[in-house]
């Protein structure tokens, strides 16, 4: 019997609601272009991006319900499909694309043009919606019931909890407004600061320190305690081991990559030049370990989706089996081909091109399954990437494709392939959401697709205002996987890199890994500077205590789920605001009050902070 046989959806499949409304569509894009422009912001600290589903779908709430006074749970669940392509496309866009203007400022490159982020982000995520299209019977209907999609499936819980809709709203726009104010004082009249750090004068090489930031407390309680502690441990070998042997054993000698002797460089400048390679060697070497540990889950995906492509499904009447006609998607997938042989930007040839589809196709039906298996914040997207990335530099260099060319061409095909694979994962967990609530697969999908032209226009634009602002690859804006791929890439086409240092990175994580230790949070806190993983690390231990608070499973699921959604709209309010300051910053716009409280100050505001989202946890509903 058809698993799906007894499911029925929330809106009937004879029902008809308003669905994709100029209002939803509206919303949505302006929901994606602000957790698009929030999540690169964040992505670029601390390596790692937030899902923006749920808080997309309350903010919709809030505004179709409450302001609007409109009721549709189709029109809610549509901006959500489009409002969280932002943040997939951001995910993608930021693991690879800022190696291009680490190349462009050290003189190797021109700066890349806003249509070239752009193209590179459009094909991407219009190849990765188009993959996802033939899947959906397989993954969605097929499997329900077998996976959970996690993300897909809450999201779905919030929406059907629609009464609650004003009530959680304010929740998010609560902490959006309070992260907004916060980020706007503490780094834009710099009344206090937002980071603290002590180095130890016994300890040669160490610093202790904590950045006192809303969206570190936010990434902390939403990732939980564990992972949380995965990334303090891995930021404590850094800085309180690693770090200290260098300075140790260095002493007055100058070491490559380094170029002035140890003994005169201060713990950050040991970072730069020494950790972050390590780093960027453990880093690589989790993101290969999460695939090889994906693989036969890979290839049962990869023949599920060929079995399914194959299936002759009956033309259906109904409004929630109605797909994007295939020979759209088809002429779609070949315009792509057509447009990466021919654009310079891509230096492949007709077969290059056709072998990046493939390669997508293959990620993209990986993804999906994954994300439907252990959700999006599990998908190794940067390992595919990697993995990509790899071979697309030794084909390049294989056919006479060297240099810069080969460099910036393999930076652009593993940016497409990241987007394809971050993009599919998303897709998969709004049909998800849509399959529960009963909307129309077909609007979904070309919501999806606005969802991600609007997003692929807005990510030049945040990149370079973030560039300009800041630049990358430093204590603002580490850029961790892009830092790290853009190192991988010059390793292969110049063979110039420390490689003892990329290898004793390597070696860590598969230690780590041995001991059963996720390797991605551990290495990513690694690469990172310590006083990140020491705010991620307060988020967590917040989380950690509310979560052990006595009550019924219900009362601490409400509460964890109050934190999720007033954490969101931190990550959310602090990025926006650091996008406005870095537009400040362009402008040579001086906001700074002229003098700073001490620095404890600064750990009683944060206390203050982290003691109101306890607080907020723990308040019942009314």
């Amino acid at each position: 019997m058809d698993k799906n046989s007894e499911f029925k959806p929330y809106i009937p499949a004879d029902k008809i609601v308003p669905e994709f409304t100029v209002t939803s569509i509206l919303i949505g894009i302006l929901l994606a272009v602000v957790f698009g422009a929030a999540n690169a912001y964040l992505g670029l600290i601390v390596g790692m991006t937030i899902s923006a589903s749920i808080p997309a779908a309350v903010v919709s709430m809030g505004i179709i319900r409450v302001i609007l006074r409109r009721d549709s749970i189709l029109e809610n669940n549509m901006v959500q499909t489009i409002g969280s392509a932002g943040e997939s496309v951001a995910a993608g866009a930021i693991f690879t694309l800022p190696a291009l203007f680490l190349w462009a400022e050290e003189g190797k490159i021109a700066f890349p043009s806003i249509m070239t982020i752009f193209l590179i982000a459009l094909f991407g995520g219009i190849l990765g919606v188009c993959f996802m299209v033939p899947l959906r019977q397989a993954l969605i209907v097929e499997e329900h019931g077998t996976l959970p999609f996690p993300e897909g499936t809450a999201c779905a819980e919030v929406l059907l909890a629609g009464e609650e809709g004003g009530s959680k709203a304010g929740t998010v726009f609560a902490g959006l407004g309070i992260a907004a104010f916060y980020k706007f004082v503490a780094d834009g009249l710099k009344l206090f600061s937002s980071e603290i750090g002590y180095a130890f004068k016994g300890y040669a090489g160490s610093q202790i320190g904590i950045q006192v930031l809303p969206s570190l407390a936010g990434v902390g309680f939403i990732c939980g305690p564990k992972i949380s502690s995965y990334m303090f441990a891995g930021g404590t070998l850094s800085w309180f081991v690693l770090m200290p042997l260098i300075a140790l054993f260095g002493g007055d000698a100058v070491i490559f990559p380094g170029t002035e002797a140890i003994s005169s460089m201060s713990p950050s400048e040991i970072w730069s030049s020494y950790i972050k390679y390590i780093g960027a060697g453990a880093v690589a070497a989790g993101g290969m370990i999460s695939l090889i540990k994906t693989f036969p889950l890979i290839i049962r995906t990869f023949r599920q989706a060929m079995a399914s492509m194959s299936k002759k499904h009956s033309a259906s009447a109904l409004r929630t089996e109605q797909d994007l006609p295939m020979p759209v998607l088809l002429g779609i997938i070949l315009a792509i081909v057509v447009a990466i042989w021919l654009i310079p930007t891509f230096p492949v040839s007709p077969l290059g091109a056709l072998i990046v589809v493939v390669f997508g196709f293959f990620f993209a039906s990986v993804s999906s399954r994954m994300v439907g298996l252990i959700g999006s914040s599990n998908n190794p997207v940067s390992g595919m990437a990697i993995a990509t990335l790899i071979i697309a530099t030794l084909a390049l260099k294989a056919t006479g494709t060297v240099g810069t060319t080969g460099m910036v061409g393999a930076i652009a095909i593993g940016g497409i392939i990241c987007i394809v694979a971050a993009i599919a994962g998303d897709t998969s967990q709004d049909l998800k959401t849509g399959f529960i609530v009963g909307a129309t697969p077909k609007k979904q999908q070309t919501g999806e697709i606005i969802g991600v032209v609007v997003s692929a226009l807005a990510v030049g634009f945040v990149l370079y205002l973030l560039n300009e602002a800041w630049g990358y690859g430093n204590e603002e804006l580490p850029a961790a996987q892009a830092t790290m791929m853009k190192m991988l890439v010059e390793g292969i086409m110049n063979a110039d890199l420390p490689w003892g240092l990329i290898l004793t990175g390597v070696f860590i994580a598969i230690a780590v890994e041995i001991l059963k230790v996720p390797v991605m949070p551990f290495a990513v806190g690694m690469y990172l500077p310590f006083s990140l993983s020491a705010g991620i690390m307060a988020g967590g231990a917040v989380r950690f205590i509310v979560e052990r608070i006595k009550g019924s499973e219900q009362e601490k699921k409400a509460r964890t789920d109050r934190g999720v959604l007033f954490t969101s709209g931190l990550i959310a309010g602090e990025g926006i605001v650091g996008i406005l300051l870095a537009v400040l910053t362009v402008l040579n716009v001086n906001v700074n009050l002229g003098f700073t409280l001490p620095q404890f100050m600064s750990l009683v505001i944060f206390a203050l902070l982290l003691a109101g989202l306890g607080w907020l946890c723990m308040k019942k509903d009314k």
